[in-house]
């Protein structure tokens, strides 16, 4: 998709890690044992944030995906192994 987008391999990266933050919150999620209506009420949110947060919608920033994760408990060692793995399984 990135070569028919015409995508430099920095724009590439950003959406790759975007998407790793996104999965990573909804596996977060779905470990603790919360909906997202309930991760919605925990962050003030709505269940359709939540959502769109765990697709990577571009309407969801990625200064937002970071701090539901540390809300949820994530610490810079959970992010990176996040962005690591997701690094890894596209590198090729």
């Amino acid at each position: 998709a990135g070569d028919f987008l015409g995508l430099s391999a920095e724009q590439r990266r950003f959406i790759d890690a975007k998407l790793a933050l996104a999965d990573g919150l909804r596996r977060r999620r779905e470990r603790l044992g919360l909906t997202q209506a309930a991760l919605a009420a925990r962050l003030g949110s709505s269940q359709s944030r939540v959502a769109k947060m765990e697709a990577a919608h571009r309407s969801v920033s990625t200064d937002l995906l970071l701090k539901s994760l540390f809300h949820l408990g994530a610490g810079p060692s959970d992010v990176a192994k996040l962005l690591t793995t997701k690094a890894s399984t596209h590198a090729a």
